[in-house]
């Protein structure tokens, strides 16, 4: 596969950090700027008396502004000085704490404007040699949205979330919304080899088009043969191909929607039940967890902590009432919900 790419379609990734507004911040330098030079016109112009100007002539509003930005920037052409004490004292307690202050603003814009490029830079060095164990997801509509929020109401440090976007503004988006981001097409091995796909936990797939969710799946599973690949297609044909092409679970949204659909049209509560069990910060919540050593050889109407709804046995999902489970053994999961026993 082609591993070039055009620099406009590919971004370091952005690890997440709160956002400051720069215009902001950049006014109210500016403001801060004028402020200073406002009052050393204005210590100028209301001590005219004091000050000399070799021309001669009365100190103006115009010669106080003259003086004030020549004074602030440290040009000092001369031609305007004080001459009487207290004209020299003001020079001393007003317009030099403001020339040093004007100086502070610009200068510390200017190094701010050179270390915010370093400091992007270490971040993104330090993001990529501790990352690892981490989420990604490819795309950030409304699927890749919904599953980065489960993920996070999990208990999933949002840091660990890593998107890939193509959409600048909505990569944007996830950027403020705290995760890890990278502008790019995900189906490119240099994009997803810059969010390290290779040390991943689990790699979402959330594209908008079908082909574009086959690609990406080939091309994650190529470059991370270890990671759990996740993906949704909108037709229900096309979900043998993605799981042929290395998805470990291929979720048809379209159906999956029209099934919901169709309970809660026949049966409201049992739809609203399903819908609380999507939900996991709120409600009812599925969980797993593997059995403990005193629970090997029991039978899942033993187990008191939560109602089991299946058993992970090795690849297998088992229902609770198959058979085939009989009594619990070394390596298995339980799902089900958690029961408040009144501890």
């Amino acid at each position: 596969m082609d591993t070039s790419i055009p620099p406009a379609t590919l971004s370091r990734v952005r690890p997440p950090r709160r956002d400051r507004p720069p215009l902001r911040l950049l006014l109210l330098r500016v403001v801060g700027a004028l402020l200073a030079l406002v009052v050393v016109a204005v210590t100028v112009l209301v001590g005219r008396d004091g000050w000399s100007d070799e021309t001669g002539g009365t100190i103006s509003l115009l010669d106080a502004l003259y003086y004030a930005s020549v004074s602030v920037t440290t040009t000092g052409y001369g031609d305007i000085t004080p001459v009487t004490p207290g004209a020299r004292l003001s020079a001393l307690l007003i317009i030099l704490p403001a020339r040093v202050t004007f100086l502070l603003l610009v200068v510390g814009t200017t190094i701010e404007l050179l270390t915010e490029r370093w400091r992007e830079t270490w971040q993104h060095d330090r993001w990529r040699q501790k990352v690892e164990n981490h989420y990604v997801i490819c795309g950030y509509g409304v699927k890749g949205r919904s599953a980065a929020r489960v993920l996070t109401e999990g208990g999933v440090d949002p840091a660990r979330v890593v998107v890939v976007e193509p959409d600048p503004a909505t990569a944007n988006e996830a950027a403020r919304d705290g995760y890890a981001v990278a502008t790019g097409d995900a189906s490119r091995d240099a994009v997803l080899s810059e969010v390290h796909v290779d040390r991943a936990k689990a790699v979402i797939v959330a594209a908008d088009r079908d082909d574009a969710t086959v690609l990406i799946t080939l091309t994650a599973r190529r470059l991370a043969p270890d990671a759990r690949i996740v993906a949704a297609v909108r037709e229900a044909e096309n979900a043998p191909l993605l799981e042929q092409s290395g998805a470990d679970t291929a979720i048809t949204s379209s159906e999956t929607s029209g099934r919901l659909l169709g309970i809660s049209s026949r049966n409201p509560r049992v739809g609203a039940l399903v819908e609380d069990l999507l939900h996991t910060d709120v409600g009812l919540s599925l969980a797993e967890r593997s059995i403990g050593s005193a629970e090997v050889g029991r039978n899942l109407s033993e187990i008191a902590d939560r109602m089991v709804l299946a058993v992970v046995r090795g690849e297998q999902l088992m229902r609770h009432d198959d058979p085939e489970i009989g009594r619990l053994q070394a390596g298995d999961r339980l799902i089900g919900l958690p029961v408040n026993n009144g501890d």
